[in-house]
């Protein structure tokens, strides 16, 4: 398959693989554009967001105190103090998202970025419960940033036992049924059990995928190989920030999943399996067709599904050597623009079109509340999902249509939308496009021809 121009590649790059051109983007890339984009991986992983972040042992420190002071003003009647503590609950996690789109806004290593975000998509967590939203923004920083380019086993391990994992999956409250922590609740009257929650997701969405061959009873042993794996009550509890390994709730014995057999002790053993399963033929399928579904094309070419996977188990899930692997194959520089930007994609690329970034929450936040995107709460552990048919209902086009108008009524008078229309989209604009944007009655009016265009919406 022939490569197309180094001008498209540039835009290609820029657009497909990045989160789209800021200005002077895509001239940069048009030298070497593969280059460009191997430049962006990093052993390092991918960059913070520029904020004053607490880790997770901090944060759910201060929730536990956030929650005694609601606990305290409920009681005592004090509606002031009830709202101040709801707000300072409310802003950690605000100032948390506010800076990842901050970040994606003003980088440049936008395809270090977006790799980023689909691995914290791929081990999702939701904002949904509220001490899983006070991590959040903790659970991309600590468990997927580091490892972005890194082994899969150790983002899996460090997902699997971060504190926004386990209270949204329940892991946190799972108890062996033949523990000896189970033995002493039950002698007290009290009832503790298996959660499977945490297991199950590991093998349908984090590793095999739904068709990898596991069975049910493999979902049990796995959850009983996970008794223990648990968040700390308080600082001193566990040396390793928020995550604590109780041995007194972990189910005794062996286990036996997928055929292989596991004999470690303690927390040990689910990590031998988490191992097994991070190199498995099956994770790597699943995840090469994730990855080729989410840069390239919502039906992803066999071949290039099958170079990913390659990569992935020639390298035993080394995601630098797959990144790279994903910018060599001729099948993800297909001029053709395959994929629709999800919401958070198309607001993002707006703002680095013309060069900036958003100063607060409220020019993104009800935007995305409007197009089904809010901030950190995917509607289940599956993630947010990656089709165009998920984005481009009519009504959430129309939604568009006035984010689009409103914030080129802000910005259109100061910027020249010719120019931003060339530098966004290079090789990409269309004469018909390029043509409706110079011939706008308006400055503003010309910028939301241009970000309602075909060629913005996909890329």
């Amino acid at each position: 398959m022939a490569l197309p121009s180094k001008d498209m590649q540039a835009a290609i790059a820029a657009t497909r693989f990045g989160l789209g051109a800021r200005p002077g983007e895509i001239e940069a890339a048009r030298g070497d554009p593969r280059g460009w984009l191997k430049a962006q991986i990093t052993p390092d992983g991918a960059d913070q967001p520029k904020t004053d972040f607490q880790n997770g042992a901090q944060r759910l420190a201060e929730y536990r105190h956030q929650q005694d002071t609601l606990r305290a003003a409920r009681q005592s009647g004090d509606q002031e103090a009830l709202k101040a503590a709801q707000r300072e609950r409310r802003q950690d996690v605000n100032q948390d998202f506010l800076a990842r789109a901050q970040l994606g806004a003003s980088t440049d290593a936008s395809f270090r970025e977006r790799w980023a975000l689909f691995w914290a998509n791929h081990f999702t967590v939701s904002a949904t419960k509220q001490i899983t939203a006070s991590v959040a923004g903790p659970f991309e920083q600590e468990a997927i940033r580091p490892h972005a380019f890194g082994r899969f086993e150790d983002m899996l391990v460090a997902s699997s036992s971060h504190p926004a994992m386990l209270t949204y999956l329940d892991q946190s409250q799972s108890v062996g049924p033949e523990s000896r922590q189970a033995a002493r609740a039950q002698q007290r009257g009290r009832r503790q059990g298996l959660n499977e929650n945490l297991a199950r997701e590991i093998l349908e969405l984090h590793t095999v995928g739904v068709n990898g061959g596991y069975s049910q009873a493999d979902v049990t042993e796995f959850a009983r190989a996970m008794t223990g794996w648990t968040v700390a009550r308080n600082a001193e509890e566990s040396a390793d920030g928020a995550f604590v390994f109780r041995a007194a709730a972990h189910e005794p014995g062996d286990r036996t999943i997928m055929g292989r057999q596991y004999g470690q002790d303690g927390a040990g053993q689910a990590r031998a399996i988490m191992a097994d399963l991070a190199t498995r033929p099956a994770t790597a399928r699943h995840c090469a067709r994730k990855i080729a579904t989410y840069f390239v094309a919502d039906t992803p070419p066999p071949a290039l599904v099958q170079r990913l996977e390659k990569a992935w188990l020639t390298s035993g899930g080394q995601l630098d050597v797959v990144a790279r692997a994903l910018i060599e194959a001729p099948e993800a520089w297909e001029p053709a623009p395959a994929k629709f930007k999800t919401p958070y994609e198309f607001l993002i690329s707006t703002w680095r079109a013309v060069g900036t970034q958003p100063q607060a929450l409220n020019q993104l936040g009800p935007t995305l509340n409007g197009l089904g995107q809010p901030a950190f709460r995917p509607p289940s552990p599956e993630g947010w999902p990656d089709e165009t048919s998920a984005w481009a209902a009519p009504d959430a086009l129309i939604k568009r249509m006035a984010f689009a108008q409103g914030f080129a009524q802000r910005v259109g008078d100061r910027v020249d939308p010719n120019a931003i229309a060339a530098g966004a989209l290079g090789a990409r604009l269309s004469n018909p496009v390029a043509k409706a944007v110079a011939r706008a009655e308006s400055r503003p009016e010309a910028l939301a021809v241009l970000l309602m265009s075909s060629e913005f919406q996909r890329r």
